[in-house]
């Protein structure tokens, strides 16, 4: 397939901000051959005309919750949080994903091609989030990696389910973070056990072991300034790869989260406030994160806010003084790169899938529609 007639925002280091006229060549699943119409290979084959629209790669959300917490579903579709423990490393979010959520077809016929699917924020230790193309009627076909992190939350969300609720820890922000150095503290002298040869197989220490020893990161749901800044803590403290998940205060500690050098998923910053730790959200985090030269990206936290208007949040923030490209970049190669997954998606890069988007006009108008969607070199 080749797509041509369009404007190329190939989202690639070296792929300049855009080719005016540009093409896409792939075959099968991988992109063969970009650029400049001028310069294309000799081709025969079936061909899509973008009619002067764009061509940029499929969009991505970096911390969802979509076919986890189904759409318009009670109890009987609601897979995000097991709340019968705070402390849950083990379980992981691809055993509860449906693929036929009524969210998933929306978010692609607006241009999102991956997402990240996390556990809830309920537990202190949620499990382990996966990254999953938006199309297939198995958890399996739409895999990109079953685990790229483990889940953790801070602030409110476990405080007022075991706290108000349950009336058991934790109650308290003090009480989170010593339950998460308790869990930690305890997965490393299993650790210490398993090394002398000693027969202890536990679930729970065994998935927390992969963040102790560098092999996946840290996502720590933190609203608050104190939150984030805790989450650096913990993380300074016992050497973990971190990721704040939402960061709406973070203009506050900026320069604290610049220090630590990990990434921040912004979000979703629309809407009414709904809780007090996000009185601080608004658009003008992005920009802010940008300037201070912090990688973010993006995020609609669906289903707090539909992941079918991620394009939107991203265009929101540029009124708000993010830069147009650094917005586009925060859906697609930078929430990539958060993940991992870089070496595959975020970008239209010769060998990567072909997760391809056409839209009528540039993608951050909200009067342009995506005219075509190409998910593994399948249109959609």
């Amino acid at each position: 397939m080749r797509i041509i007639n369009g404007t190329l925002l190939a989202m690639s280091d070296d792929g300049g901000r855009c080719v005016e006229r540009g093409y896409v060549d792939f075959e099968g699943a991988k992109i063969t051959s970009c650029g400049n119409m001028g310069d294309a290979p000799p081709y025969g084959g079936e061909t899509f005309d973008a009619g002067g629209g764009y061509i940029v790669p499929g969009f991505i959300d970096a911390h969802t919750h979509i076919g986890l917490c189904e759409e318009g579903m009670d109890w009987q579709g609601d897979d995000c949080n097991e709340t019968t423990d705070p402390i849950m490393p083990h379980l992981l979010a691809s055993d509860g994903i449906y693929p036929f959520d009524t969210a998933i077809p929306k978010a692609v016929k607006a241009g999102v091609t991956s997402a990240l699917v996390s556990p809830g924020s309920v537990n202190l230790i949620g499990g382990r989030i996966c990254a999953i193309k938006l199309a297939g009627s198995t958890v399996e076909e739409m895999l990109i990696k079953r685990v790229v992190a483990m889940k953790f939350a801070l602030g409110e969300n476990p405080k007022k389910h075991y706290g108000q609720k349950k009336e058991r820890a934790p109650m308290t922000r003090m009480a989170v973070m010593a339950m998460l150095r308790e869990a930690f503290e305890q997965a490393l002298r299993y650790k210490a056990k398993k090394s002398k040869g000693e027969d202890v197989y536990d679930q729970k220490h065994e998935a927390l072991l992969s963040v102790l020893d560098g092999t996946i990161p840290a996502h720590f749901h933190a609203h608050r300034s104190d939150d984030i800044v805790s989450a650096l803590r913990i993380c300074k403290q016992y050497n973990l790869r971190g990721v704040i998940i939402h960061g709406t205060d973070a203009r506050a500690v900026i320069d604290n989260v610049k220090s630590s050098g990990f990434p921040v998923v912004t979000g979703p910053s629309f809407g009414a406030l709904g809780k007090i730790e996000n009185r601080a959200k608004s658009f003008e985090t992005a920009a802010a994160l940008h300037r201070s030269g912090i990688l973010f990206a993006i995020t609609t936290d669906h289903d707090v806010e539909a992941l079918e208007y991620l394009t939107t949040f991203a265009a929101l923030s540029v009124r708000a003084g993010l830069d147009e490209y650094e917005a586009l970049k925060a859906i697609t190669i930078n929430p990539a790169r958060i993940a991992g997954i870089d070496g595959r998606v975020g970008s239209i890069e010769p060998g990567k899938d072909a997760d391809i988007v056409v839209f009528s006009g540039h993608p951050l108008d909200f009067r342009s529609k995506a005219t075509a969607v190409f998910i593994n070199g399948r249109q959609c």
